[in-house]
């Protein structure tokens, strides 16, 4: 028989702050992180805003000869990772630590490692390139880290499936504890990608926005005049355990993970499938495998990218598995404040989706100001609503089609 897989930890590294209380509390204030770039020259190109983390040191939390070897993304997880533990009241000392686990998902990795070790190597010759370079750069070192420093030695595992990429981490730590091969599993996702190569390749796909003179209302997802997405980063936490271990510890269960799907558009590299069957049998099989109908979902956390793709597709593949119920169903979109924080931005949205079952108020999609005939759902424009929140569906698409949908429900004894 299958375990229940509760969620006992809340962790963040958000540009709004550590920890799920200032990312929540910004959130429903409808905030926006979007500001003009500050960490590099941003003169030569088309777009040049982000939602970036400021100010942010991780020696604060961690010892600097440990930190400094970490690339920035791996930094993100590792504080967020910390947060999210402290959240859960876990006594690292009494654990069984073969039991313990860890599963991220990361797109880029340690990509600001190797932009400045490249550039060392070409100004400075191949002997003055860091020892380092390699365990700072390589994408699973995030996992690796939290593992060591947290003496998880369990599973240890990286997914990278792009932007759905800590959705399917989730998923598949979710899946490892439902089968009884561990107890206790850090997962969820981290990146740090504001750096130039990665705009200047984002700007020549026309993926991004160009709206540079007004930052704050440059992530406009499912409104009419978006233009692109606004890139972010951070990391976000969420501690999975076995009810059964959650319980003899006497743990606050937040919520439970109730399902979890998975497809391919097998259709392009880039854009999404026009007719939405991938990203609608994720979200089928998630009901499926949550035993929960359509009608039972109070509220959709979308990937909402405000993308002139994504959101018509999306808000299309919403209908085709909702149907009616689809018009009553809030759906939102939190890349409106944060921007899309590619392979960390799914496990921000499984906090925030948690965290509205905490709270009872769910946050707005700020930005949403002239509706788009494709885009007709109630996708909770400008204002949090107070609301009884039982049930949420997360949708998270990746290039490639890579789709994962997660069901969070609360807790039922």
């Amino acid at each position: 028989m299958l375990k229940r897989v509760a969620v006992t930890g809340l962790g963040c590294v958000t540009p709004f702050g550590i920890g799920r209380c200032a990312f929540f509390e910004s959130l429903v204030a409808g905030k926006s992180a979007v500001s003009l770039i500050s960490s590099f020259d941003t003169s030569d190109f088309k777009t040049k805003i982000a939602a970036e983390i400021k100010d942010f040191d991780a020696s604060l939390y961690f010892p600097k000869n440990e930190t400094r070897k970490m690339d920035r993304f791996t930094q993100f997880a590792a504080v967020a990772a910390k947060d999210a533990l402290l959240d859960s009241k876990i006594d690292l000392e009494k654990l069984d630590k073969s039991r313990f686990g860890v599963v991220l998902g990361v797109g880029f990795g340690g990509i600001s490692t190797i932009l400045e070790q490249h550039k060392i190597l070409l100004e400075r010759g191949p002997r003055r390139v860091s020892p380092f370079g390699v365990p700072m750069c390589i994408p699973n070192m995030a996992a690796g880290n939290l593992s060591i420093l947290f003496g998880a030695r369990g599973v240890c595992e990286t997914v990278s499936t792009a932007c759905a990429s800590a959705s399917h981490a989730i998923a598949a730590a979710a899946r490892l504890i439902q089968r009884g091969n561990a107890d206790i599993i850090i997962c969820g996702g981290s990146e740090a990608p504001i750096n130039p190569l990665v705009l200047a390749a984002f700007s020549s796909m026309q993926a991004l926005s160009k709206r540079n003179d007004e930052p704050e209302k440059a992530s406009r997802p499912f409104d009419k005049e978006r233009d692109g997405f606004v890139l972010g980063e951070g990391s976000g936490i969420v501690i999975l355990e076995s009810f059964e271990h959650a319980l003899k510890r006497n743990a606050k269960i937040y919520a439970e993970v109730s399902g979890t799907g998975s497809s391919a558009d097998a259709y392009h590299i880039t854009s999404p499938d026009p007719d939405a069957k991938g990203a609608e049998t994720a979200m089928r099989l998630a009901l499926l495998d949550s035993g929960t109908d359509a009608s039972e979902v109070d509220l959709v956390v979308a990937h909402g990218t405000g993308t002139l793709a994504n959101d018509p597709i999306e808000t299309k593949a919403i209908k085709a598995v909702f149907g009616e119920k689809a018009y009553k169903t809030p759906v939102i979109s939190i890349k409106s404040m944060l921007g899309h924080a590619l392979g960390a931005a799914a496990a921000l949205e499984a906090v925030a989706a948690v965290s509205v079952m905490a709270e009872g108020v769910i946050p707005p999609t700020i930005n949403l100001e002239t509706p788009d005939p494709e885009c007709d759902l109630d996708y909770v424009p400008k204002l949090a609503r107070k609301a009884e929140v039982k049930c949420v569906m997360t949708d998270s698409f990746g290039f490639g089609g890579q789709n994962s949908v997660l069901i969070f429900k609360s807790v039922i004894s």
